[in-house]
């Protein structure tokens, strides 16, 4: 340990006398803090835990968070069809795979802690995930169950937006343009007046992707109000909207034509938040919508179906959640939770087809669900916090299927300083969806949910005055009571038979061993014994080196996948990518940086989801101004 710590001494040492003949003075964007309440502090939690902080986000220049988040957080996966949009529907992709657990709504997405999942179907909406307006991402690999209910059995994915911590007024514009006509523009805006914060947030995204007939355009609206009435409480509202359309060609083994959909989701919420010595917590209500319209398209050649697929959609509730210190080293969160969720299907006939002299099927129905649940979590420190005991339990009540028990347990050991080591046992569910339970032939209203029971035990230590950080973690996952279709007396059934056993584990290092340089790498080794899991690759590494000397930024990325199973049923799928991403920091009056991204720089030919080729090689460039 001596040796390590004089030669990170001697290091940083002399890279900072480098490094300050090579600086050059800067403006930034005013700095941007989390405003709405949280359950509880991650850190509290003995899982492992992933952020992504604004530095990261900006620095990808995506406008999407789920690529970001895919290259800076081992054992997570998403499935792309496409430059851009991961639509909804057949051979939609934004599938997102936390340690192989994924799909349909086995992840939990949310913003400022408000579930965004669909309310008759249960996916999440991964067009809706933009990073404009983004302070950090929260991920947490494993179920977040206890703390979150049904939907966040393989992990969860807390969005938390930013508010603006200086008085005045600042914010920032950004246009992007290339391959394919793809356009985009982004722009937000934050004031500070006394006890007054508000922040909005603009963007539009377009292209004709790298497939003719698979045009994608987008907008997406933020605003948040927040209001501070003392040094204790604030209160705030916000509503996050986003309207897309999606034009799919199918795969190039069943291509389709005339097949669109045009979503228009949204999310509100109040939230009143305290925060005091010995107690800290919230109350948020909230509400998830959609309006979705479809068309599934017909074979070239065939004739066009009679009619459009409609849907409306809800998830609202409210949560009310304190989290207390009554004695030393001791943190106790207490929550309860209500969700009411469900919507509405209805087919509609095309404008050309005779409903009065054919017979028409309107497919209609109206079902939904309610859910109420309250949780207890307990963290105690021991020996100056060497060590803290963690233990809690949810106990949720469905109007459908009735009560789960949520039980967690684990430990946090901190041997040395800035050096940790967690384990944790807990249990993960999710409840059926309206699809599974009522809609279409295979539905079965006596399904029970799905749960798993996970097993992990990470270290993660920083050294060399927080220069050099790593961790590693392995897992034991145990899945049971996975809904499966089956023929039961001659006909489909959903039916909770299927059961998993996934075990890894994973490795990332982040290393600035130069003020001018910094490394990160992350590795994950996935291993099921159900088969090859769809997109989940059984290999995942990602590297990236990043240099900035004086006003330029230089960022050269790696993705390598081995393993993924992408629905070819004849072989898996291995590919390597290698991304570049420049950027120069003109020193003017208002802030102003000209950039250039080309991934995939040799021109690589893979497919994440079955016949659909993702682009080759793609060039983006544009500009951003802060003020």
């Amino acid at each position: 340990m001596k040796t390590l710590s004089t030669f990170c001494l001697a290091l940083t040492l002399g890279a900072s006398a480098i490094y300050a003949q090579e600086r050059k003075d800067t403006t930034s964007l005013q700095e941007l803090l989390v405003t709405a309440p949280v359950k509880t502090n991650v850190a509290l939690t003995p899982l492992d835990v992933t952020i992504v902080n604004n530095e990261e986000i900006e620095k990808s220049t995506e406008t999407s968070l789920l690529p970001i988040l895919q290259n800076h957080v081992p054992g997570m996966f998403v499935s792309e069809r496409g430059m851009e949009g991961y639509g909804v529907s057949g051979g939609a992709a934004g599938t997102v795979n936390i340690r192989g657990v994924g799909g349909g709504n086995k992840v939990l997405f949310m913003i400022d802690g408000i579930p965004t999942w669909a309310g008759v179907f249960g996916h999440a909406n991964p067009d809706t995930y933009v990073a404009n307006g983004v302070e950090k991402v929260e991920v947490v690999k494993g179920p977040s169950s206890l703390l979150y209910g049904s939907s966040a059995m393989g992990g969860s994915v807390n969005i938390i937006t930013r508010k603006q911590s200086e008085e005045g007024f600042s914010g920032r514009a950004r246009a992007m343009f290339g391959s394919y006509s793809t356009l985009k523009l982004n722009g937000s805006a934050a004031y500070k007046k006394d006890k007054v914060n508000a922040i909005a947030s603009l963007q539009f995204d377009r292209s004709n992707n790298n497939r003719p007939g698979s045009d994608f355009w987008l907008w997406s609206e933020y605003i948040q109000l927040l209001y501070s009435p003392s040094a204790n409480w604030s209160v705030g509202i916000n509503t996050d909207m986003t309207q897309s359309t999606a034009h799919n060609p199918g795969s190039e083994y069943e291509p389709l034509e005339n097949m669109w959909t045009k979503i228009g989701r949204g999310t509100a919420s109040i939230f009143a938040h305290n925060s005091y010595d010995i107690v800290h917590g919230g109350v948020q209500a909230y509400i998830n919508w959609g309006s979705h319209h479809l068309d599934d398209g017909n074979t070239p050649g065939q004739e066009m179906n009679n009619y459009l697929f409609n849907l409306t959609d809800y998830n609202m509730g409210f949560s009310i959640f304190e989290t207390i210190n009554p004695w030393e080293a001791s943190d106790l969160s207490v929550g309860l939770d209500f969700q009411h969720w469900g919507g509405h299907i209805w087919n509609t006939p095309k404008p050309w087809f005779d409903i009065e002299n054919n017979d028409f099927n309107p497919s209609e129905a109206w079902h939904h669900e309610n859910d109420i649940a309250g949780y207890l979590m307990m963290q105690q420190g021991f020996i100056n916090e060497l060590i803290s005991v963690n233990a809690g339990v949810r106990l949720q009540h469905n109007s459908k299927y009735g009560n789960v028990w949520v039980p967690q347990a684990g430990f946090i050991l901190r041997p040395a300083a800035l050096s940790e080591i967690k384990f944790s046992f807990s249990k993960g569910f999710r409840s059926p969806n309206i699809r599974e339970l009522y809609l279409y032939r295979p539905a079965n209203q006596d399904l029970k949910p799905e749960y798993l029971l996970n097993y992990e035990l990470s270290y993660r230590q920083t050294v060399c005055d927080g220069n050099l950080n790593f961790g590693a973690a392995i897992y034991f996952i145990d899945g049971k009571d996975m809904i499966q279709t089956q023929m039961v007396e001659g006909r489909p059934m959903n039916m909770n038979t299927g059961s998993f056993i996934n075990k890894g584990f994973e490795l990332d290092i982040t290393w600035r061993f130069h003020p001018l340089w910094q490394l990160y790498g992350g590795y994950s080794y996935l291993h099921t014994n159900n088969g090859n899991v769809l997109y989940a690759p059984k290999h995942k590494l990602d590297l990236s080196l990043s240099y900035s000397p004086g006003n330029f930024e230089f960022n050269l990325e790696s993705n390598n996948i081995m393993g993924l199973n992408n629905g070819n049923p004849f072989e898996t799928v291995n590919y390597s990518l290698l991304n570049l991403r420049g950027a120069y920091n003109w020193q003017t009056k208002v802030p102003l940086t000209t950039f250039i991204k080309i991934d995939n720089l040799f021109n690589d030919k893979y497919e994440v989801v079955y016949g659909f080729p993702m682009p080759g090689i793609t060039v983006m460039a544009g500009l951003e101004v802060k003020f």
